[in-house]
C-alpha cells in the first residue's frame, strides 16, 4: 500500500466508511453478534476504480474479532445495498472485511523499545568515525 491515494479515493472511501459505521451502530444488521459489539471502522481503501473497498476495522479489546468479521462477510451484500441506496456511484463496490492490525503492530513495536537489550543499545554513546 506504498501507493499515494487520490482525493476521490479518500473523499468516497469517508463516504462508505460513514453508511457502514450509521448502519452498524443503529443495529441494521442481521447477526446478533455484530449488532451486540463495540466495533470501530479504522478506515476504508479504495480500489482506483472505485469497484473494491477494504474496510479496516476492529472490535473493543479484540474480543470475537473472528466471528464479526466472518458475520460482516456474511452479510456484506446487506451493506453494498445500503451503499447503493445512499451514495451516488457509477459503481457500488465490492466489500471485503479485515482485521485491523496497526494497534497490535504498534503494541508489539512499543514492546520491543523497551526491551531492555534495546534500552542499552540507546543509552550507549554515538562513537565519532571522523577521521582526522
Amino acid at each position: 500500500m506504498g501507493e499515494k491515494l487520490s482525493n476521490r479515493q479518500l473523499r468516497v472511501g469517508q463516504e462508505v466508511r460513514r453508511v457502514l459505521a450509521e448502519a452498524i451502530e443503529k443495529g441494521e444488521v442481521r447477526s446478533p453478534e455484530v449488532s451486540e459489539a463495540f466495533i470501530t471502522i479504522t478506515n476504508v481503501i479504495m480500489s482506483p476504480d472505485l469497484k473494491y473497498a477494504t474496510v479496516y476495522l476492529m472490535t473493543l479489546n479484540g474480543k470475537n474479532l473472528g466471528t464479526i468479521l466472518e458475520q460482516l462477510t456474511a452479510d456484506r451484500w446487506m451493506f453494498k445495498r445500503m451503499i447503493a441506496d445512499k451514495l451516488q456511484l457509477r459503481y457500488t463496490p465490492e466489500i471485503n472485511f479485515r482485521a485491523d492490525d496497526t494497534f497490535a503492530e504498534a503494541e508489539r513495536i512499543n514492546k520491543l523499545m523497551h526491551d531492555p537489550k534495546v534500552m542499552a543499545d540507546l543509552e550507549k554513546p554515538v562513537e565519532d568515525n571522523e577521521e582526522e
